[in-house]
């Protein structure tokens, strides 16, 4: 079912297009964002950045809960990304099969600022979290997940736990 759950801003890129689906041999990519399940022009940006040897969903967070469901999924060897913090961590306490692991990889390089200044604390070189989205992953770590910080294969793993102290 799960080859990898992964929590990247950018959804489909090069790094996810490529490396990851090569590296776990998937056969399916599933976005599960709200926000980009809601945009046509996002979807259609994600879908031409697929690779083509991946069938490419784009859903809501409940939407891929209940794709999930479906035995079929288990047929599939699938590489799960999710936007942000909150739709990994709704994603993860709703999933009825269970990942062994979770990767966290490029986040909060888009939106550094918020309208009141507040900035992202820097935690790896391409993880950035307001303290919200911090806690929301901590939350994930709480779930009982192994839960990295590894932006592509080649690179070495680290806790996410150690990181966010």
């Amino acid at each position: 079912m799960f080859k990898l759950i992964r929590l990247d801003e950018r959804l489909i890129h090069g790094q996810v297009a490529i490396k990851w689906s090569r590296h776990t041999g998937v056969d399916r990519i599933v976005c599960a964002s709200d926000a980009a399940a809601a945009n046509p022009v996002i979807q259609k940006s994600l879908m031409m950045a697929a690779p083509a040897t991946c069938k490419t969903a784009i859903k809501s967070v409940d939407e891929v809960l209940k794709m999930m469901e479906n035995p079929k999924a288990a047929e599939h060897d699938i590489l799960m990304l999710c936007q942000t913090p909150e739709d990994l961590l709704k994603l993860l306490e709703n999933l009825t099969v269970k990942p062994e692991w979770v990767n966290i990889g490029n986040f909060g390089r888009v939106a550094a600022k918020k309208s009141d200044g507040t900035m992202r604390k820097t935690y790896a070189p391409n993880l950035y979290l307001y303290d919200e989205e911090k806690e929301a992953l901590k939350k994930v770590l709480g779930l009982g997940y192994k839960t990295i910080y590894q932006t592509t294969p080649e690179d070495s793993p680290e806790s996410l736990d150690k990181l966010l102290g």
